[in-house]
This record gives structure tokens, sequence and C-alpha cells, in this order.
């Protein structure tokens, strides 16, 4: 029988630690010589930063993973496989990829995670996360994590888990340390309002949200033209600028990082004030 935990979460609420820790506990308690844990997820700066936990995490032991995914060369990637890890944290077109062609062996896994399973949907994962399922053993462990639960969810739910426990976390408020302002505003203005409100404003770390990497675009463009240091993440950035803006946002090289939805969903960055 599948063991399956279904996780509804807010953000900020310990959600990969909740997986990271107890995965790295049942590793060390049974050792092993196979690949034995997969970690599927939408982008690839989810997944580098979910393999950094378990590096950090599993510091001192003899645990290896790995991160896979595209917009980088696949030589590391299949050289790490080859010489063998115990965890796979993976984006789900580079893993088939390297499932073809016989790199990725993941016939004895035993623990699943499916993390931002609503946003794979959102990107049109969710038919390459059934392949990559078919191929799986039926006996594993399962655990799904998702901030939303829509339909199509909800039935991948119903056709990967079996008697599921499902637990909700940060459902009814948000996280307590955020407070939340509301700006009504005609669409022409926001450009105009979000400056104004940069410039009243005291912090060196706003993270800004867009829904389409054309709008990411443009509003960079617009800051730009200010005095403030700003960077961008979206699909349309190769890995390594998208490695390299998320790096200096992260180190206060750039005061703004403006990002699309998709592109930043997920991912833990401390000191932001805004």
């Amino acid at each position: 029988e599948k063991r399956a935990v279904i996780y509804n979460y807010n953000t900020g609420t310990g959600k990969t630690a909740a997986f990271v820790l107890p995965i790295l506990q049942k590793l060390l308690s049974a050792p092993g010589k196979h690949t034995r844990a997969l970690i599927i997820t939408p982008t690839r700066e989810l997944a580098d930063q979910i393999h950094q936990n378990f590096v950090q995490f599993s510091f001192g032991t003899d645990i290896r993973s790995t991160a896979i995914y595209g917009g980088v060369g696949p030589s590391p990637q299949i050289e790490a496989l080859h010489s063998g890890v115990d965890i796979v944290v993976a984006c789900p077109g580079r893993l088939l990829d390297h499932m073809r062609n016989q790199h990725a062996k993941l016939d004895r896994i035993e623990i699943l995670v499916l993390d931002e399973a609503d946003r794979m949907l959102d990107m049109g994962f969710l038919p390459d996360i059934r392949r990559i399922l078919r191929q799986l053993p039926a006996q594993r462990q399962t655990l799904m994590f998702s901030a939303t639960f829509p339909p199509e969810i909800e039935q991948l739910a119903n056709q990967t888990l079996t008697n599921p426990k499902r637990v909700a976390v940060g459902i009814v408020r948000p996280a307590h340390t955020v407070d939340h302002t509301l700006f009504p505003v005609p669409h022409h203005l926001k450009s105009r309002l979000l400056l104004k409100l940069l410039d009243q404003t005291d912090t060196e770390s706003i993270l800004i949200f867009t829904r389409t990497k054309h709008r990411a675009m443009n509003l960079l463009k617009k800051i730009k033209r200010t005095d403030y240091k700003v960077t961008s993440l979206h699909g349309d950035r190769t890995q390594g600028q998208r490695r390299q803006a998320l790096r200096g946002f992260r180190a206060g090289k750039y005061q703004i990082l403006v990002a699309t939805d998709i592109a930043a969903r997920g991912l833990d960055i401390e000191g932001i004030s805004h």
C-alpha cells in the first residue's frame, strides 16, 4: 500500500524542512546504495534551493543529493546520477530526459515528494508527472504539497495516493509576521503608484511579483530609470542570468527583484522587508 500525505500550506510555514528532515532521518536509519528519494518541483530555483537544504541538513553524513533541471548542460547531472545519489531533486522535463536515456534509475524509490503541485499544474507539467509516476515503484511513501487544490490536483491525488492523511497548515489566516496593505488602482496607474511607494519606503530588499514575463520586463525598464538597483527573474532569462539575479538579490547587490509568480514561487529569501 502506498503511504501518502497531502499538505495544504501557506508561505513561511516551514514546508521544506517538513519533508527534508524526516527523509534524511529515514535514509540514515536504514542505509542503502541506490536512489531512494525523489522530489519533483516546478522551477529550477526551487529545485536548487531544496537540494541545498538537503546538503546543509545532511552535513557530516554520507547522504548525497543532486539537482536535475534544464537550462544547463546535462553532463554534470549525468555524472552525479551515475556516481550514485540517495536523493534526486528534479524538474519534470529534464528528469524525463535522463530517464529516457537510462541515466536516472528510479525503480527503487521509497519516498516521492510532489512539491508545489498546483504550480506544476499551471505550468503544464501534469502529463510529464504522470509519465514519471508510471515508472516508479507502487510500494512507496508519497507526499504532495499544494497551496490550493483545484479539481485537476484532487484528481491527481486520488489517482496517485492511497487513503492519504490530509494536513492543512496556516489556512485560516496569513502568516502572523506579515502586514498586508491593499491599494485599489486602475491598471494604467499601477507603475506610477509603485514608484511613488518605493520613494516612500525605507528598505533595502523588495520583492515585486508580476503575473507575466512581459509585465516583469516592462516594470524592470521603468524601475531602471530610477536610482534603484534592480534585477529580474522570469522564464525568458537564461539559467545563468536567473542564478546571477537571485544571488545578487540575496547578497544585497540589488535592492529590488521583479519576478513572475511562477519563477519566484516557494523561494526562501531572508531579509525581505516588502
